[in-house]
């Protein structure tokens, strides 16, 4: 069923979805822990494709338009998009780690950003600041609100904590294709766009720089980097809007410190 181009899905469907998201989320959890300094986004993404399939799904990103890899692995001032490679971590970097798991037919979509050992006051405030304007971004998902509601959301609480929201990358629609309408920027004035109901299902994706919004593309043509080379953070659930109010499909908070 289709509101808008915005597809509506059945009770079922987003509990088939939910199945697929608790694969994806104990993924991120199973990745979280590995996150040590000397370890390579190589082995995390070798990791990470040996779980989704062991567990019956597919990882979507591989393959997705020509990306090579079943995570992006997107370190400091890389924002979204890296490749995997053989590169080690080091101790104060940063890394955010996204991942789709394909399950039944259904697309499940999440990120987290994780610190490497001990980092400095600025990278935890842009992990504390990203991740908190998420859940406040997803308390929006609830009938009756305006698609514009969880863009406000996210924009209130990232300004707030002095940091800078990306405008040029957004989140989206998900279902049975990774990428549905609608888009979903990360800033904006609440009460505008689509109105909210049961069935509704987006990937709400906060994307911050601790300088300024810019952003590059690298040559590789996949990673994004911030123009002024400062840190970035980038947290992701799937959530379903439903008359109970907003659903997680992606838990991947649960058991993460």
């Amino acid at each position: 069923m289709y509101r808008g181009q915005i597809v509506i899905k059945s009770g079922e469907e987003v509990d088939q979805m939910a199945a697929a998201g608790r694969i994806q989320a104990r993924c991120l959890q199973m990745l979280s822990g590995m996150c040590q300094p000397g370890i390579s986004t190589l082995e995390l993404d070798r990791a990470a494709e040996d779980f989704i399939r062991s567990e019956g799904g597919v990882p979507t990103f591989k393959g997705y338009r020509g990306f090579p890899a079943s995570i992006c692995a997107s370190p400091n001032s890389m924002v979204v998009h890296g490749i995997p490679d053989e590169t080690s971590l080091e101790e104060g970097d940063v890394l955010s780690i996204d991942a789709g798991v394909t399950y039944g037919g259904w697309v499940a979509d999440a990120a987290i950003t994780v610190p490497i050992g001990e980092v400095s006051e600025e990278a935890e405030r842009l992990m504390s600041v990203t991740r908190q304007s998420l859940f406040d971004a997803i308390d929006q998902a609830r009938p009756g609100n305006r698609l514009s509601d969880i863009s406000h959301g996210v924009q209130r609480t990232v300004e707030e904590g002095g940091l800078s929201v990306i405008r040029t990358l957004v989140g989206h629609g998900v279902g049975r294709e990774m990428h549905e309408d609608p888009q979903i920027p990360n800033f904006g004035e609440p009460g505008r766009g689509p109105e909210l109901e049961e069935g509704m299902v987006f990937a709400i994706e906060p994307m911050v720089n601790v300088g300024g919004p810019g952003v590059r593309l690298d040559s590789d043509g996949w990673s994004v980097f911030s123009t002024d080379g400062s840190l970035a953070a980038h947290f992701e659930f799937t959530v379903a809007v439903t008359d109970d109010g907003p659903r997680i499909l992606t838990p991947w908070h649960e058991d993460l410190a």
